[in-house]
C-alpha cells in the first residue's frame, strides 16, 4: 500500500530532542533515526501539522488508514507506540495529549524550519539490514529474559526460546533481535515458519526472507553455500510444527556457515547437542489477596501488562487499592500468560473488572482477539491450543485430554493410574509426560523430592473441553476418584506415624483433586460410595488445615447420601459423624453427631472413636455452659485413656479433667492435672507425628490447651503475673505449631480474658484484633463471636458508643445459627463494663442471660458480685442489705473455690459498700486480709482499686 502523502512534505520540524523530516519520512533523535512504523509516522505528522489543535480520531484514522475501515483500538495501539518512541511523560517531556471522546493534540512547541533543501540534514548512518516488524506495543516484564538471551547469543550459536503458546516467545525474540542488529554486519532476519504446511519448505522460507535465489533441487545445500561467509542472525520463529526440518536446517548452518547465529522459538527444543534452550516462564503475578494495594500489585509484570492493555481501550481506567485485588485475581487465573492477558484486558471496557473475573470460568470463549493484526493461530486461546494439540499423535492426545481431570497438579503415579488404561501404565505415563513437557503443554516442577506436574489453567480448560467431547470422561473421572480415595486412606493411616511437616507436604497439594473427585462422586453420574469413602479419608487434612466449614459440608453431604443406602457401613458412618462433630459449631448438631459416634464405637469396641466421642461430648456440654454435665465425659475419657498404653492419650485425659475441674470451680484439682500435663508433654519429648495425630483427633495442640487453662487457673488463684506469662507462652506455642484453631483457642480462652481481667486494655485490644483476624480468615464463627464480645467490652470501656451500636446488632449472648454456645467470660466482662459505664438496664439484661443459661461453676462468684453492683446502681437502688447479701455470697463462693481474685473483687465491692455505710473498720477488716495474701500483680486494676479503698478508708 502506498503511504498517504504527509502534510509536511518538504519541511523539517523540531520539537524537544527530535526532528521530523517529512520528505524522507524520517524522525531523528539527535543524529540517530527513531524507528517508527508507517502508521505511527502518519499519525505523528498529522498531529505535528496541527500542533495545539484537536485532531479527531476519525481524521487520524483516515490519515493512517486511507480508504480502509479499522477499529478504534488500532489507533490507540499506534498512539501508545508513538508515545513510547517519543518518551512521552518521561523527564517532564509531554508531546501528545488525549481529549476524552474526541481525539488527540500535539502539545510541544513546533517551530517550522526552512525546507530541507536549504537546510541539509546531517548524514545519517544507514540502518543495518533487517526485516524486523515494528513493535506496536512495548514488551513488559521480560527485560531479564531478554538480557539473558543477548548474553547467551554472544557465545552460543543456537539458542531456542521454549514455552507454551501465548507465553510471549516471539515478543522476546524480536526484542532481543532489535538489541543486536548493530552487532551483525549482514543483519538480523526474521523467518516466520508458522504458515508452512510442508516441512520441506523450511530452507525456502529462510531464502525468501533473505531475498536469496536458491536451487530447488537441493535448497538446504544451496542456502548453506550462500550463507557460508555471512555474519548474521536468523530468528526462526514457531518451529514446533516443523521441528525436525528446523533442526536439520540449524545443524547444517552451524556446521557449514560458521558466522551465522540462530535464535529460534518453539514449544519444544530442537533437540540438537549444540542447542541451548531457554524456557520462558509466565509473567510474575502475586497470589490473590484482598489486602493487596495498587502500589504492591503494579510491581508485578502481569499486572503491569494488564493495566497497560486495559488503559489502551479504556482511557480513564486506573489501578486503585479498591480494584487491585480483582485485577490481580484476573492475572492469576490467566496464569500470567501474556497472550491471555492481551485478550482479556479489552473486555474490561464492556464487562468491568468484576464481570471479567466472573466470566473467566469460560475463558476459552472469552479470550478471543479483537484485533485483525493478530496472527491466525493467536486469534483465540483455543486457536493457540489447537495449534499444539494438532501436533500430537492420537495416543498423546488421549493422554493429554485425561490430564485435564487433575486440579492443582499431579504426580507421575497419579497420571499413570488415572490417564493411562494399559498394563505398562508407568512407562507409558513417563514417556507421554516427557513428550508433553518438551512440547510445553505440561509444566514440570522438580524442586521437591518427587517431581510434580501441572497444566496452566487455560490449557487445562482446553483439555477438559476435549475430554468432554470424547467418550472417556466417565472412566477417567472414576479412576481419578478411586485413586484419591486410596491415596487419602493411606494418608489417614500414615498420620499417626509421620512427621506433621512431611505429611502435609505430601498431601496438602492434593486438596483440589479431592474436591474434584468429590464433585464427581456426588454428581448424578458419579459414585456416592466412592465419594463417601473419600470424604472420611480426607477429613484429617481438612481438620489439620482448619478448613472446618468445608469438612462440615462434605461430611453432611456424605451422610445424607448414605442414609438412602440399603447396606450400611457402620464404621464409615461413624467416621463421617466424627468428622461432622469435629467441624461443626452448631451445638445441637455437634451433640447429635458425637452421640452417634459413641453408640457405634461402643458397639464395635472401637476405643479410638470412643475417646473422640467423649472429647466431643465434653466440648459440647462445656461450650454450652453445662459444666456439671461436661465433667462425666472428661472422667470417661480419662478412665479409658488410663487403661490404654498411649501416654499422650493419658495426658489428654489429664488435660480434660483439669479443664472440667476449672469450670466447676475446683481450681486446686484443676491446677494439679494441668501442671502434670505440662511436666510430661514438653515439645522435645513429643514427636512431631504425635502432634499431627492429636490435632486431627482432638483439634487442639495439647500443650497449648493445657497452658491456656493453666493461665486461667493461675489468675483465679491470684497469680496475675504468672497468668499473663503463661497466656503469652500459649500464643507463641500455637503460632509455632502453625495450627490456626489452637491459636484462636489460646487467644479466646486465655490471652483476651486475662488481659481484660488484669485491666490491660492495650493488650486486650491487641489480642482481640489478632483473634478477629485469624477467626475470620479461617471462618471460625465461634471464635469470631468471642472476638466480637471482647470488642464490644473494649468499646464500652472506651466510651465509643457509635461503633458499639453497630456491633450490638448481633446477639451478645450467643451465636446466630449455633445455639447454646456461650462465652461466660465475654458475658461477665460485658456486664462489668456496662456497670462501670452506668448502663444498668443493659448490664442487668446481659447478667441475667449469663445466670439463666449456665450451671453454677467458676463464674458464679463474679456473677453474684456484678448483680449486687447493678442493683445498687439502678433507680431506685435496691436496699443495701440485698446487695450486701450478694457480695457476701460471692465472697463465700470464691473462698470455697479458693479463687483469690474473685475473692478480692467481692471483698472490694463489699468494703466499698461498708465504707459508704460508715462501717470503716468492717470495710478494712473485710478487704485487708485478702489483699495481704497477694504476692504479685500489684499493677493490675483490681489490686490498685483495692489499695485505693484501703488507703481512703484508713485516712478517714
Amino acid at each position: 500500500m502506498t503511504p498517504a502523502p504527509s502534510p509536511l512534505d518538504g519541511q523539517s520540524i523540531s520539537f524537544g530532542p527530535f526532528r521530523l523530516v517529512a520528505a524522507q519520512r524520517l524522525l531523528l533523535e539527535g543524529d540517530k533515526p527513531v524507528r517508527l512504523g508507517s502508521r505511527a509516522f502518519d499519525i505523528l505528522a498529522a498531529l505535528v501539522d496541527r500542533a495545539g489543535e484537536v485532531v479527531t480520531k476519525e481524521q487520524l484514522m483516515a490519515q493512517a488508514w486511507p480508504q480502509t475501515f479499522v477499529e478504534e483500538a488500532n489507533l490507540k495501539i499506534q498512539v501508545s507506540a508513538l508515545r513510547r518512541a517519543l518518551g512521552d511523560g518521561q523527564g517532564g517531556h509531554r508531546y501528545i495529549a488525549t481529549v476524552s471522546g474526541r481525539g488527540y493534540y500535539f502539545v510541544a512547541p513546533v517551530p517550522t524550519e526552512k525546507p530541507l533543501q536549504a537546510t541539509p540534514v546531517a548524514p545519517v548512518v544507514s540502518a543495518p539490514k533487517h526485516n524486523l516488524p515494528f513493535a506496536v506495543t512495548r514488551m513488559i516484564g521480560r527485560e531479564e529474559a531478554a538480557a539473558a538471551l543477548v548474553s547467551r547469543l554472544s557465545h552460543q550459536r543456537l539458542v531456542t526460546v521454549v514455552g507454551p503458546g501465548g507465553i510471549g516467545k516471539t515478543t522476546v525474540a524480536l526484542a532481543v533481535a532489535e538489541q543486536i542488529i548493530a552487532d551483525y554486519e549482514d543483519g538480523v532476519w526474521l523467518v516466520d515458519l508458522a504458515p508452512l504446511g510442508d516441512p520441506r519448505l523450511v530452507p525456502s522460507a529462510v531464502a525468501t526472507a533473505l531475498g536469496l535465489d536458491i536451487q530447488a533441487e537441493d535448497p538446504l545445500h544451496s542456502l548453506v553455500t550462500e550463507l557460508r561467509d555471512s555474519r548474521m542472525v536468523l530468528v526462526l520463529d514457531s518451529c514446533e510444527h516443523v521441528v525436525e526440518a528446523a533442526a536439520g536446517l540449524a545443524a547444517a548452518l552451524l556446521s557449514g556457515a560458521p558466522s551465522v547465529t540462530i535464535l529460534a522459538t518453539s514449544r519444544e527444543p530442537l533437540g540438537l547437542t549444540a542447542e541451548q534452550a531457554y524456557r520462558l516462564e509466565p509473567l510474575g503475578s502475586p497470589q490473590p489477596s484482598s489486602n493487596l494495594t495498587a502500589a504492591e500489585a503494579i510491581t508485578f509484570p502481569a499486572a503491569q501488562l494488564f493495566v497497560e492493555r486495559v488503559t489502551a481501550s479504556l482511557e480513564d481506567f486506573a489501578l486503585t487499592d479498591a480494584n487491585a485485588a480483582l485485577a490481580v485475581e484476573i492475572c492469576w487465573r490467566l496464569d500470567g500468560l501474556p497472550l491471555a492477558i492481551e485478550f482479556a484486558a479489552p473486555r474490561v471496557a464492556i464487562l468491568g473488572l468484576e464481570g471479567l473475573a466472573n466470566r473467566l470460568n469460560d475463558s476459552l470463549r472469552l479470550l478471543e482477539a479483537r484485533h485483525r493484526i493478530a496472527m491466525p493461530r493467536h486469534r483465540t486461546m483455543r486457536a493457540v491450543l489447537d495449534w499444539s494439540y494438532d501436533l500430537l499423535g492420537p495416543d498423546e492426545q488421549q493422554f493429554f485430554r485425561a490430564l485435564g481431570i487433575f486440579r492443582g497438579g499431579f504426580t507421575l503415579d497419579a497420571a499413570a493410574t488415572v490417564a493411562v488404561d494399559a498394563t505398562n501404565a508407568n512407562n507409558v505415563a513417563m514417556n507421554s509426560l516427557a513428550e508433553l513437557v518438551a512440547k510445553s503443554l505440561v509444566i514440570a516442577d522438580s524442586s521437591g523430592p518427587k517431581p510434580r506436574f501441572s497444566l496452566l489453567d487455560t490449557t487445562r480448560a482446553y483439555a477438559v473441553e476435549k475430554l468432554d467431547e470424547s467418550e472417556t470422561r466417565q472412566g477417567v473421572a472414576r479412576r481419578h476418584a478411586e485413586y484419591y480415595r486410596d491415596l487419602f486412606e493411606r494418608a489417614r493411616s500414615e498420620a499417626p506415624t509421620r512427621a506433621s511437616t512431611e505429611w502435609l507436604a505430601d498431601y496438602v497439594r492434593e486438596i483440589d483433586n479431592v474436591r474434584g473427585s468429590l464433585d464427581w462422586g456426588f454428581s448424578p453420574s458419579g459414585d456416592r460410595s466412592v465419594g463417601a469413602a473419600l470424604t472420611a479419608a480426607a477429613a484429617p487434612l481438612w481438620i489439620r488445615l482448619s478448613l472446618l466449614d468445608e469438612c462440615r459440608s462434605r461430611a453432611k453431604q456424605a451422610l445424607i447420601s448414605l442414609a438412602n443406602e440399603k447396606s450400611k457401613d457402620r464404621r464409615l458412618i461413624m467416621k463421617l459423624q466424627a468428622a461432622l462433630g469435629t467441624s461443626t459449631l452448631d451445638a445441637a448438631e455437634m451433640g447429635e453427631a458425637f452421640t452417634g459416634v459413641l453408640t457405634i464405637a461402643e458397639s464395635l469396641g472401637d476405643s479410638e472413636y470412643q475417646l473422640r466421642a467423649f472429647r466431643g461430648l465434653y466440648f459440647y456440654h462445656a461450650g454450652s455452659a453445662q459444666f456439671r454435665a461436661a465433667l462425666p465425659y472428661a472422667q470417661k475419657f480419662h478412665r479409658l485413656a488410663t487403661r490404654g498404653s498411649d501416654q499422650f492419650d493419658r495426658l489428654f485425659g489429664e488435660h480434660y479433667m483439669g479443664a472440667a475441674q476449672h469450670y466447676i470451680g475446683d481450681q486446686i484439682t484443676a491446677r494439679r492435672h494441668l501442671e502434670h500435663v505440662l511436666a510430661h508433654a514438653a515439645s522435645d519429648q513429643r514427636p512431631d507425628f504425635i502432634h499431627l495425630r492429636d490435632i486431627i483427633r482432638f483439634q487442639t495442640d495439647l500443650q497449648v490447651s493445657a497452658r491456656t487453662f493453666l493461665s486461667r487457673v493461675l489468675w483465679l488463684q491470684g497469680f496475675a503475673d504468672g497468668a499473663v506469662r503463661t497466656a503469652e507462652i500459649s500464643i507463641k506455642e500455637a503460632q509455632a505449631s502453625g495450627h490456626a484453631l489452637s491459636l484462636c483457642y489460646a487467644l479466646a480462652l486465655a490471652a483476651c480474658p486475662i488481659a481484660l481481667w488484669t485491666g490491660n486494655l492495650a493488650a486486650a485490644a491487641r489480642h482481640t484484633e489478632m483473634l478477629l483476624q485469624h477467626s475470620r480468615k479461617h471462618s471460625f464463627s465461634l471464635w469470631s463471636a468471642f472476638a466480637s464480645w471482647y470488642q464490644r467490652v473494649l468499646l464500652v470501656k472506651g466510651g465509643d458508643a457509635d461503633t458499639e451500636a453497630r456491633l450490638q446488632a448481633s446477639d451478645p449472648a450467643g451465636i446466630p445459627g449455633e445455639p447454646r454456645f456461650r462465652s461466660l467470660t465475654g458475658l461477665s466482662q460485658l456486664a462489668e463494663a456496662l456497670t462501670q459505664a452506668g448502663r444498668v438496664t443493659e448490664g442487668l439484661a446481659v447478667l441475667e442471660t449469663a445466670i439463666e443459661q449456665s450451671e453454677p461453676g467458676c463464674y458464679t462468684p463474679e456473677l453474684l458480685r456484678l448483680k449486687g453492683e447493678l442493683l445498687l446502681l439502678q433507680k431506685p437502688p435496691a436496699d443495701d442489705e440485698t446487695a450486701q447479701g450478694l457480695f457476701r455470697q460471692a465472697l463465700d463462693e470464691a473462698r470455697r473455690q479458693q479463687a483469690l481474685s474473685w475473692e478480692l473483687r467481692a471483698a472490694t465491692s463489699l468494703a466499698r459498700l461498708l465504707r459508704q455505710q460508715g462501717q470503716r473498720a468492717d470495710a478494712i477488716a473485710c478487704l485487708e486480709p485478702i489483699y495481704g495474701r497477694f504476692t504479685e500483680g500489684f499493677g493490675t486494676a483490681d489490686l490498685m482499686a483495692a489499695k485505693r479503698i484501703l488507703e481512703d478508708t484508713d485516712h478517714h
